[in-house]
């Protein structure tokens, strides 16, 4: 299925590549390249590219390109999930995954994609059976295995290939049981300058974190579930039960992992904030920007981590824009203005960013208006109205425990000037 993998950066440099059924050449990447110089943001590359002998399925995070290789057709969202994995092990290893950490872990990372693709078909994916087979890095295996030449390949299996769950370790035992679920909504919102919702979608993710002993089985039910639309689930999960009863009936991995995926489109829908932007540009000279966010009246939750991500046009030289609440930077090579805002407190003033705008000398009026995109977190509180119904948990005698949180937080939309 998958004959290679490259790692590219946003310069255009290979910094890894990893052969399984044979050595494809660097020179394949050529075809890469040349689709990525005709698009202007690396997000716009083309998941497939067709070659004369090739496909090359690529997705992108953290600044990087992973760039996989098939010499035959392939189900490319399946391979688009596995590199997806690929950066998701990357980060639960290393704590981030860029180049420098790549790098820094390159023994690591090639032991990984050895066990975690056999002869190109995928093998291992779950974090908590990687971590039996291959040790995370540490300061303490670092030194070891400099001095004796060892790696950190476990020489024993582990315990889930040997039992009919393979995402989950046998012979778990844990002093204290306990579950999180972490309820995460990317919001995709087009407005217009008189705060009317023209489009708004929601992208929608539940993280779990369990430590839970021996083979648990869990059943998780919603107050509302017929919100939830083009569900994704983790291989736990029982399909047939969720398309009979709408219930979550799963045996989960140990530790964490990412339970389902969700999509809404339209709907009732309130956003808890509102976006005021006037923006207007001067040809040949300069542009004047006043951006106003608050919190609707009627939220009862408080706002918090609030960032402001404003892409400008290429043709702005600099911004001189004074912030009523927190601070701001502006990348003169990216020309993205981010705004550190925090915790909006709608007791105070509100949040207000004004100022000038400098063009490049001579340049016409950007016919692209800003792009803003928010971040924000909002605790006890989802946008699509999901909650959380009742947490059953059987198969051991467990005891009432206190460790059952459900943490839901507002992501992020765009606001279209």
């Amino acid at each position: 299925m998958i004959h290679s993998l490259f790692l590219i950066n946003n310069s255009g440099d290979i910094f890894l590549e990893k052969h399984w059924k044979s050595v494809v050449p660097q020179t394949i990447c050529d075809y890469f390249f040349e689709v990525q110089r005709k698009v202007s943001e690396p997000t716009d590359v083309p998941p497939v590219i067709a070659t004369p002998h090739h496909y090359l399925i690529s997705v992108y995070r953290s600044d990087i390109f992973y760039v996989a290789v098939a010499q035959s057709e392939v189900p490319p969202l399946f391979v688009i999930e596995f590199l997806h994995r690929v950066c998701d092990t990357f980060t639960d290893y290393f704590s981030e995954c860029n180049e420098q950490a790549i790098n820094d872990h390159i023994v690591v990372v090639y032991e990984l994609l050895e066990e975690m693709l056999d002869n190109g078909f995928p093998l291992a994916t779950e974090s908590n059976i990687l971590k039996e087979l291959i040790k995370p890095p540490n300061i303490l295996n670092r030194v070891v295995n400099t001095v004796t030449g060892a790696s950190n390949v476990s020489s024993e299996l582990p315990t889930g290939s040997l039992s009919n769950v393979p995402w989950r370790r046998s012979g778990v035992k844990y002093p204290n049981n306990e579950v999180y679920f972490d309820v995460t909504e990317e919001i995709d919102c087009i407005i217009d300058k008189q705060g009317s919702i023209i489009n708004i979608e929601i992208q929608g993710y539940i993280d779990s974190y369990t430590r839970l002993s021996g083979m648990p089985d869990l059943s998780l039910t919603f107050m509302n579930p017929r919100l939830l639309d083009d569900v994704s689930f983790h291989p736990c999960v029982r399909l047939k039960r969720w398309e009979n009863e709408k219930v979550l009936s799963f045996m989960p991995p140990d530790g964490q992992f990412k339970l389902l995926t969700y999509h809404i489109s339209g709907g009732m829908i309130q956003l808890p904030l509102y976006v005021r932007p006037q923006i207007s540009f001067i040809s040949g000279s300069s542009g004047r920007f006043d951006l106003t966010i608050g919190q609707k009246a009627n939220l009862g939750k408080n706002i918090e981590k609030v960032v402001a991500i404003i892409q400008m046009p290429r043709q702005v030289l600099n911004c001189n824009l004074t912030p009523a609440v927190g601070s701001t930077s502006f990348d003169p090579v990216k020309k993205i203005l981010r705004w550190e805002i925090g915790k909006i407190n709608p007791q105070k003033n509100l949040p207000t960013l004004r100022g000038n705008i400098t063009l490049v000398t001579g340049a016409p009026p950007p016919e692209d208006m800003p792009t803003i995109t928010l971040e924000f977190r909002i605790g006890q509180y989802a946008v699509s109205g999901i909650k959380v119904n009742r947490l059953d948990i059987y198969g051991e005698r467990y005891k009432p425990f206190k460790g059952v949180k459900y943490v839901t937080k507002a992501g992020k939309f765009q606001v279209r000037t």
